[in-house]
């Protein structure tokens, strides 16, 4: 149980309890990241479905819906979007993007990359059908998912850090298992629930993971917190996109 609210406590906004920190929970208190997804999805499906009923526009409805997943985990994963869209923005050597990850300040590029962000995905939640949003509410399990399997098979770019410390002498087979397993659940009930537009999203899950490995290796030599949040953030925009875009295409 202390394994499972550490995870909340370190990852959503969901208040938990005062506890002991203990070294045995912090191994395995990455296994429930992904059930943070099962609020987000929830909060965010019943928004949705609140919206419909109440008759509301594209546009507020879409504003709504991109807000939910921010307020849900309080911005921890868009704040390493913003800092990785600086970073890979600098046009550096690795040494130069790794130390941007760490600068506090945001540039010109994390504004532009977020505001960006805050447009597609606004306009991608705008377009979805019902059967669409149940998917892409089940797609903040898989997005979380996928991110703690990288966290888990991939290697750190650097010791020290949020990810790297919170994953010390981690249970790693045992967190990759547990991600494996979430991933299955996750994009079999997202298809099940949204038909093709399910399907779409879960293939744009999937797009999003091959070209995060691609670019950490390439750019980074591994992977960070801010570079875990940026994939997060990505994969949810590609999941919603690609329903929304989907959904179009066949109405």
């Amino acid at each position: 149980m202390k394994a499972l609210l550490m995870a909340f406590s370190m990852y959503s906004r969901l208040p938990v309890p005062d506890f002991v920190w203990e070294e045995e929970d912090r191994k395995k208190a990455m296994c429930f990241f992904p059930l943070i997804g099962v609020l987000a999805g929830a909060a965010f499906f019943l928004v949705y479905l609140f919206m419909e009923r109440s008759g509301a526009g594209p546009v507020f409805k879409g504003a709504f819906l991109t807000a939910v997943p921010l307020l849900a985990t309080g911005g921890i994963h868009m704040d390493g979007f913003l800092d990785t869209c600086d970073a890979r923005a600098s046009w550096g050597d690795r040494e130069k993007k790794l130390q941007i990850l760490k600068d506090t300040h945001a540039g010109a590029f994390a504004v532009t990359g977020g505001g960006l962000y805050l447009l597609l995905y606004c306009g991608g939640c705008s377009e979805l059908p019902v059967r669409g949003a149940a998917a892409v509410s089940v797609g903040f399990v898989l997005s979380r998912a996928l991110s703690g399997l990288a966290a888990a098979v991939f290697p750190g770019a650097r010791e020290h850090g949020m990810l790297a410390d919170f994953m010390k002498d981690s249970r790693r087979r045992l967190v990759a298992a547990s991600m494996v397993f979430y991933m299955a659940v996750s994009a079999g009930a997202m298809i099940l629930l949204g038909g093709l537009c399910g399907a779409a999203a879960a293939l744009g899950a999937v797009l999003a993971f091959l070209y995060y490995r691609r670019m950490v290796f390439r750019e980074f030599g591994g992977v960070t917190g801010d570079l875990a949040g940026y994939f997060l953030q990505l994969c949810e925009l590609f999941m919603v996109l690609a329903a929304a875009v989907c959904h179009l295409a066949i109405s």
